[in-house]
C-alpha cells in the first residue's frame, strides 16, 4: 500500500511539477508565454472585480503572478510527493485562485468554440481540487484516528488496583 500511495502522489504531482518547470524555463525577461496568456485574463478579472466591489484595485504585475504560480506549483508538488499535507494546501490554493481566471468559460456562450475547451479545462481543475481535498481529508482522519487510538491505548495500560 505504501509504494502505490507514493507512486500515486508522484504521478499526481508530476502534472504540477513539470508544468512549473516548463514555466520557469520559458520565463525569460517578459514572463514567457504564460504571462502573455495570463495578462488579458487577469486584466479582465481585475476590471470585473473592481466593478463589483466598487473599488479600484491596484495594478498587478503579471510577471510576479507567474512567479507565484511557479512557486505554488513547484513547492506544492514537491511537498505533496513526500506526503506533506501543506503541499496539498498550496496546490489547492493555486487551483482555487487561478482556475476561474485561466479557464473563463463564463465569458463565452455555449455555441462558441472556446466555451467547450475552457469548460473542459475548468472541470479538470475541479477534479484535481477534489482529489486534493480527498487527500487532505484522509491525512486529517489518519492523524485524528492515530491520536485517538493512542489515547485509548493509554487508557488500557493503566494498572488496576487489586482487591485485597
Amino acid at each position: 500500500m505504501g509504494f502505490f500511495s507514493f507512486l500515486g502522489r508522484v504521478l499526481f504531482a508530476s502534472l504540477f511539477i513539470l508544468s512549473a518547470w516548463q514555466m520557469f524555463n520559458d520565463f525569460g525577461t517578459d514572463g514567457g508565454p504564460a504571462a502573455k496568456e495570463l495578462a488579458p485574463k487577469l486584466h479582465l478579472t481585475k476590471a470585473h472585480l473592481s466593478s463589483r466591489l466598487g473599488v479600484a484595485l491596484p495594478d498587478i504585475e503579471v510577471k510576479q503572478v507567474v512567479w507565484a504560480i511557479v512557486g505554488l506549483k513547484g513547492l506544492g508538488g514537491l511537498l505533496f510527493v513526500v506526503g506533506n499535507v501543506f503541499g496539498a494546501y498550496l496546490l489547492a490554493v493555486y487551483l482555487v485562485v487561478v482556475s476561474p481566471i485561466l479557464y473563463d468559460f463564463y465569458n463565452f456562450g455555449p455555441q462558441d468554440r472556446e466555451f467547450s475547451l475552457l469548460f473542459t479545462e475548468f472541470l479538470q481543475s475541479v477534479a484535481l481540487l477534489g482529489a486534493l481535498l480527498f487527500f487532505i481529508g484522509m491525512k486529517n482522519s489518519t492523524t485524528t484516528s492515530s491520536s485517538s487510538s493512542a489515547k485509548r491505548n493509554l487508557k488500557k495500560r493503566t494498572p488496576k488496583p487489586k482487591a485485597a
